[in-house]
């Protein structure tokens, strides 16, 4: 007995480490499904505020998931019908003459070193930029300029892979999503069976803050993702920046993420706008102007009245939930960190604190 009972021991400890690795590598497997259905929940939670207010103004539900999908639906195929043929044809232009740049500077036809100096000299004569120009000049003739041209076919080549993929991707959300929407009652009255009828009703009533926290948060990111593409393709367009409608998809989706998306996204802008060939330094300023002055605005006038109703959380949480989320998630976890962030606070508030205060 004495004999058996180590053994057993060891032998339950060991089986119980199996099944924590079988687990781990299971969810890393599963990595790529579970970012898909997660992102789906959490583009139903945002469409499920807009199928409440169609219901509340005397719709059935069927009629209002009826009208929700359909706007989806004609949002998603009017993305894939007008604005992706035009961005085809524009990101072929850009990789294109980005080919014929590296193919300059491979023949010996440009250097880019010396274009920089050349305009440096012309904008500001009464700087010496020789000497540090000299050594960059030493260290552009040291690069294999064809292996850097090998290297980037083969970026584009990957590029090209990660835009079938996500369209793939995107296809299988947008089902996912679209289900979920329509299956949000049930899925919550399957959720709330498991809580004891005791604690029911504060349970639903906690569940209902935090699922419509999160739907309006993704409403209003939404909508200043939406008001950031828009202006940015007018205001493009009128400074006759390289590709208007390429830019301005870019502007709309790294608005999505929160803090530094609109901060990336207006750099990414502003240095295609710099790049030879493809704008001028004076688009780049004008570039710079305009998204210094709208992220001032987003900030201080349209993100504090969007998103007033989404989620009510401090600044310094906000920031540390979205380092902590895009750590540990990606882009998926820096979009859902402040919606969860407001949802722990919502906890902290209503049944943390009361309970402590009742001690």
């Amino acid at each position: 007995m004495k004999l058996q009972q180590p053994f057993r021991t060891a032998l339950i400890a060991t089986l119980g480490v199996g099944v924590g690795i079988l687990l781990i590598t299971s969810v890393q497997t599963l990595s790529t499904i579970l970012l898909y259905v997660g992102t789906a929940l959490f583009l139903a939670l945002g469409l499920d505020p807009a199928v409440s207010w169609l219901e509340r103004r005397g719709l059935p539900r069927w009629a209002a998931l009826l009208i929700t999908f359909a706007a989806v639906l004609a949002v998603f195929a009017g993305i894939i019908l007008i604005v992706i043929p035009v961005l085809v044809g524009q990101i072929s232009q850009l990789v294109t003459q980005l080919q014929k740049l590296v193919q300059s500077a491979v023949d010996g036809d440009w250097n880019p070193v010396d274009a920089l100096s050349d305009w440096l000299h012309s904008v500001f004569p009464a700087l010496d930029v020789d000497k540090v120009f000299t050594a960059i000049s030493q260290w552009y003739e040291s690069l294999d300029l064809g292996q850097i041209g090998g290297a980037a076919t083969g970026a584009v080549l990957s590029i090209g892979a990660g835009i079938v993929a996500g369209f793939t991707g995107a296809i299988i959300v947008l089902i996912l999503t679209i289900y979920f929407t329509a299956s949000t009652p049930s899925l919550k009255a399957s959720v709330y069976q498991l809580v004891p009828a005791s604690k029911r009703a504060r349970f639903i009533d906690l569940s209902e803050q935090i699922t419509a926290s999160v739907g309006y948060y993704v409403m209003g990111q939404v909508s200043l993702g939406v008001i950031n593409g828009i202006l940015s393709a007018i205001f493009l367009t009128i400074i006759q920046a390289p590709f208007p409608a390429v830019l301005a998809v870019v502007a709309f989706f790294f608005s999505l993420i929160p803090l530094v998306g609109t901060l990336t996204g207006s750099a990414i802008i502003i240095l295609v706008c710099l790049t030879p060939g493809l704008g001028s330094p004076l688009t780049a300023l004008a570039a710079l102007i305009w998204y210094a002055v709208y992220m001032q605005v987003e900030a201080y006038v349209l993100s504090p009245r969007i998103m007033n109703r989404a989620v009510s959380v401090p600044g310094a949480v906000v920031v540390i939930a979205a380092l902590a989320g895009g750590s540990l998630l990606g882009l998926l976890g820096a979009l859902i960190a402040i919606p969860v962030a407001a949802s722990i606070l919502i906890i902290y508030r209503q049944v943390i604190i009361p309970r402590q205060n009742e001690l």
